[in-house]
């Protein structure tokens, strides 16, 4: 079954390395179970994970959770300052530790009342006191890696994967360039979307603006499209326009002598992107978080001076809400749609030499990883 699904079959067309003599990959990676479940060990449970922001996770105690697929994992504080993350799980009989984003005095177990510290050791266990061999030491929570980048906290499963900082090339320099005031921004808010896709499909929709002219026409207002461009990086590619429109945008309002830049915005493997409008300082990350074959759930979350959001950076949260969001997932949904179609199965990805802002080159370099991390033996040339 395995290698039926991810094996090219009689009647798909190649899938290449040059993606200019590249058809793209075969309709079946974006919806049938076996490639989603597949995905999980393959992809998301080595790879490094967005989880939240560092000023969740600011004092001794806080704490923050988050999902990856069926594995749920919170991050915390420890007495020390340290950031520790550990599967959120009891060792006792497996129940769920703590909930979404908080602060406590210690974990307690909601089950049976099992009491960890911050730093993932057993503090006590109820009437274990006068058991035989019983060993404290034996039920430490299970560590997950951590890391703290431009302010975002991230994971990974895999105790043995490189560090994030170590494989994301120049990407810390390429945000700090465009967002010099990173290390003050603080966790503002966080938008929820429910779209009937697979996560690769709004990962795709991302990666390119030969669409933008079509479906985002306040997007195409704010951005110099003439200056856009898609650039590979390895684990992420970079989506610029350092043009600045002399127009008013109809999209929101901004100051223009407070930019030199109309858009900035960088994709992340396996599946957040990050952004940053013009205007006062800001940063969101956008992930995808696949939930069944054929739907996610999108988080957006905001990023702003102190946390608090001004007249002016709510116009740029609300334009993201009522406009660029709708717009992208009824695209992404039809997309979606069309893909169990039996009229339909590959197409051409279009790229041109100079890789403008009408190129799919992103797009094909985030379908060959997928194709890469699943060993799916495609076309070799």
């Amino acid at each position: 079954m395995t290698h039926h699904v991810l094996n090219l079959q009689p009647g798909d067309a190649p899938f290449r390395v040059d993606p200019a003599q590249s058809y793209t990959l075969p309709a079946r990676f974006y919806h049938d179970p076996t490639v989603f479940e597949l995905e999980k060990d393959a992809i998301f449970y080595k790879s490094w994970w967005y989880a939240g922001h560092v000023s969740q996770v600011a004092e001794p105690g806080s704490f923050l959770t988050t999902r990856i697929h069926e594995q749920n994992i919170f991050v915390a504080r420890t007495r020390e300052g340290d950031l520790r993350a550990f599967y959120n799980v009891c060792p006792h009989r497996g129940h769920k530790l703590v909930e979404g984003v908080g602060k406590k005095n210690i974990i307690t177990c909601p089950y049976h009342a099992w009491a960890f510290d911050f730093d993932g050791t057993l503090k006590s266990a109820r009437n274990t006191e006068n058991m035989e061999g019983f060993e404290r030491s034996e039920f430490s929570l299970r560590p997950v890696q951590v890391e703290v980048f431009c302010g975002l906290v991230m994971v990974n499963m895999d105790m043995e994967a490189a560090p994030f900082a170590e494989i994301s090339g120049d990407l810390e320099q390429e945000i700090r360039h465009y967002m010099p005031q990173v290390d003050d921004l603080a966790f503002a808010q966080r938008d929820t979307y429910d779209v009937k896709s697979n996560w690769k499909v709004m990962i795709d929709n991302f990666l390119e603006c030969y669409h933008c002219h079509t479906a985002h026409k306040d997007f195409v207002d704010l951005v110099d499209m003439p200056s856009y461009r898609s650039k590979i990086r390895g684990i992420y590619s970079s989506h610029c326009s350092d043009g600045v429109k002399t127009t008013e945008s109809k999209a929101f309002n901004f100051t223009k002598g407070e930019v030199d830049f109309s858009y900035a915005g960088w994709f992340v493997w396996p599946n957040f992107t990050i952004w940053v409008y013009p205007g006062e300082p800001n940063l969101s990350v956008l992930q995808m978080n696949p939930t069944e074959p054929e739907r996610c759930i999108e988080f957006q979350d905001w990023f702003v001076p102190d946390g608090k959001i001004t007249p002016q950076l709510k116009d740029a949260i609300d334009y993201q809400i009522d406009v660029l969001q709708p717009e992208d997932i009824g695209l992404c949904e039809s997309v979606q749609e069309g893909l169990k179609s039996s009229g339909y199965n590959q197409g051409r990805f279009v790229v041109d030499k100079d890789r403008t802002e009408l190129s799919e080159h992103t797009v094909h370099h985030f379908q060959k990883m997928v194709a890469d991390a699943l060993g799916a033996e495609l076309d070799p040339n």
